[in-house]
């Protein structure tokens, strides 16, 4: 169906139509964006300028994701700052398109890149004495191929079907970003189908990673009988923050994927937490229980230090 659509852009409603609550979700949101941004590539370079977690998958696969989660915070936190500063808030139609783009191709990536740690956990805990011919380097920068390959498919698989809807007069959207179910209200066509293929392309892709992420650590649990004490203690601890970051990532996600558009503004507490919240608590999830990652802050500290007063 060739593109018919006579919208340039579109006028987002936002989270709050009271202009004081406006400044306040601005205050509030531009903190957390800086504070989100800072501290995943905070970790970024902690572990690029450490050799010993470098080397580590990982720290490896750590490092990608905080830097996913830096790129997610920035897909709809800046336009949104900006908007509440001004009664009318819109975005282009090339906007809209990009935003979406940009967040499921990030969104998969980042997907993958959850299945990778728990698998490298899976190696690390069952199978310990294979875990560096297994975990070697280039399985690692396979995997991350791989994470951007299936971001990318992902996403062009959701947008070339989104640019085919035609927009042919409403375009005020009931978010404060541009996204898929919010977007199939404004179409001047019948867009069941296409909600079907959201729903199996993203909800119920969801569904079976997180189902499957959670039987992996099942089976790591069930294997730690074997492990000693302190080994057991050691892989509980990092294979909880792995949980939790799983958990974190894929509820919302679940939830807002895997079921019909009915209640948007249910959406948009969603969209709040997956594009603030979560970007968030993944590195101080990681880094509050990570020795080896904050002796690395620590070090990286004192060296930016010395530098600086040497000068």
């Amino acid at each position: 169906m060739q593109n018919q659509s006579f919208v340039t852009e579109f006028v987002l409603l936002g989270l709050s139509k009271n202009p004081q609550v406006q400044k306040i979700i601005c205050v509030v949101f531009l903190c957390v964006y800086i504070t989100t941004v800072s501290c995943n590539l905070l970790i970024v370079a902690t572990i690029r300028s450490s050799p010993a977690l470098l080397g580590c998958p990982m720290y490896f696969f750590l490092s990608f994701l905080s830097f996913i989660d830096a790129c997610i915070s920035s897909v709809a936190a800046p336009k949104m700052i900006i908007n509440c500063l001004f009664e009318k808030k819109t975005i282009s139609y090339g906007g809209c398109m990009t935003q979406i783009f940009a967040a499921h191709l990030l969104g998969g990536a980042e997907v993958i890149v959850l299945t990778s740690m728990a698998y490298d956990r899976y190696v690390a805990i069952c199978k310990p004495l294979h875990y560096s011919s297994i975990m070697n380097s280039r399985l690692c920068g396979i995997l991350i191929g791989v994470a951007w390959a299936g971001g990318f498919l992902h996403s062009i698989t959701q947008i070339v079907f989104t640019i085919q809807l035609p927009f042919c007069g409403p375009n005020v959207m009931d978010n404060f970003m541009c996204d898929l179910y919010p977007l199939l209200k404004l179409a001047c066509t019948d867009t069941y189908v296409f909600g079907l293929l959201v729903m199996t392309n993203s909800g119920f892709f969801c569904i079976l990673i997180f189902s499957m992420l959670l039987v992996s650590y099942g089976v790591i649990l069930f294997s730690l009988r074997k492990h000693s004490t302190e080994g057991q203690r050691k892989a509980l601890s990092t294979c909880g923050s792995h949980v939790a970051v799983v958990v974190v990532f894929f509820v919302p996600c679940i939830m807002e994927y895997a079921r019909p558009p009915d209640d948007l503004s249910f959406d948009k507490i969603l969209e709040v937490f997956y594009n603030a919240v979560i970007p968030l608590f993944n590195p101080l999830i990681y880094t509050f229980r990570n020795k080896e990652v904050k002796g690395a802050m620590r070090r990286l500290w004192n060296r930016l230090i010395t530098v600086s007063v040497d000068k």
